[in-house]
């Protein structure tokens, strides 16, 4: 599917792509006009790169009437910095591999996670692939905070050194191969002092605040994306024994543990513990009974394949923030894993993602979480 999507170079920004370096000594960075990127970018070329910045230009799901597409400032900073700037124009494979399968998602009962479908199928997929078809370029940076460590020829894909502000777990959905080849300078950095640099290079995205909602809804409510009339249709709250106790206003609404916005006072503190799109009702349970200890995942991503194995104990993550959590892979297919948490995971999201990690905080695999193999806390 993907050779049918459409990725489009427009004119440089500024000045046109003259690198000077060895191939060897290029890189293409992901530039959203945010701090993190703009900082990237500077440390490549004091590093002795040749920079080339890029910045994608999607398509607005939504008007929230939020800020929209950075793009403007990217090409500022680039400017500033001497570096040269495009656009690359996804728009049509945006929505055909971000947007559309989002509302899908929750059409049918899911919390997908677009951040991370981004950069496993687009970013670090067709942007970088059709960079090295147009500019021989094989290096990509992004702003990510990760870390790449490499020994004996191979490359792995870890966890920042400023935990706060860890963003591996977006990125696992990386393919192998391509690990070598990508950098990211962040990765041993803290915030502070990546605004201190920027503030000190007096760019003007130093105090920038950061995206904290989709980019493709306008940095607004990304419910106002989901426009699918099914999934906006009133219907049942049930308790977690399907007794109704009350009327929800679409299932696109709500995601598993959420607490505030449902529309229904108990006696206890009770979140959403399932979600049903062929019935269309939702669930509440205690903290209790939406927890569980096993989880299953699949649609695959393995980094190391040696660690991957039943009975091992790993670390893992069913959410971007917080700490990795103990836990014991019990079962390892082709196209699945199943790892039971030392402690039970608070409401675990169908369509959210299950990142593996191993001593060394690095990333040993991570797939889609499914809705089997759940059992009670």
């Amino acid at each position: 599917m993907t050779h049918q999507l459409q990725v489009k170079l427009l004119p440089p920004t500024f000045s046109p792509w003259q690198p000077k370096n060895e191939p060897a000594k290029q890189i293409a960075v992901l530039m959203s006009g945010g701090v993190d990127s703009s900082v990237t970018a500077y440390l490549l070329k004091e590093q002795g790169w040749d920079v080339l910045g890029i910045t994608m230009k999607i398509p607005v799901a939504c008007n929230t009437g939020k800020r929209g597409c950075c793009g403007a400032d990217a090409a500022f900073v680039c400017n500033k910095l001497n570096i040269p700037h495009y656009f690359v124009d996804v728009t049509q494979a945006f929505e055909e591999l971000i947007i559309k399968p989002f509302r899908q998602s929750y059409a049918e009962g899911r919390t997908p996670n677009p951040c991370v479908d981004c950069n496993t199928s687009l970013k670090f997929s067709l942007v970088w692939d059709f960079l090295e078809e147009t500019f021989d370029i094989k290096h990509l940076a992004t702003g990510h905070y990760g870390k790449i460590t490499k020994t004996n020829s191979r490359a792995y894909l870890g966890r920042a050194e400023d935990k706060t502000k860890d963003q591996s777990y977006f990125l696992y959905g990386i393919a192998s191969e391509k690990l070598a080849k990508l950098v990211l300078p962040l990765g041993e950095l803290t915030k502070e002092k990546v605004r201190s640099l920027a503030a000190e290079l007096n760019l003007t995205v130093a105090e920038k605040p950061e995206s904290m909602e989709l980019c493709f809804a306008g940095e607004g409510n990304y419910r106002e994306a989901l426009t699918d009339a099914q999934t906006n249709q009133a219907g049942d709250i049930t308790d977690m024994h399907s007794k109704k106790i009350g009327t929800h206003k679409g299932i696109a609404n709500y995601t598993l543990g959420q607490r505030r916005g449902v529309g229904f006072a108990g006696g206890v503190p009770l979140y959403v513990g399932k979600i049903d799109a062929l019935t269309n009702t939702i669930a509440l349970g205690t903290r209790e009974e939406v927890g569980c200890h096993t989880i299953k995942a699949n649609q695959i991503n393995t980094l190391i394949p040696e660690e991957l194995v039943a009975g091992r104990q790993l670390f893992a993550k069913i959410r971007s923030y917080g700490e990795p959590r103990g836990c014991k892979l019990i079962n390892v297919t082709e196209t699945d894993i199943t790892v039971r948490f030392d402690q039970p995971q608070f409401a675990p999201c169908p369509g959210q993602k299950l990142v593996l990690y191993n001593s060394d905080d690095n990333i040993i695999a991570g797939g889609t979480i499914s809705a089997e193999a759940k059992d009670s806390a």
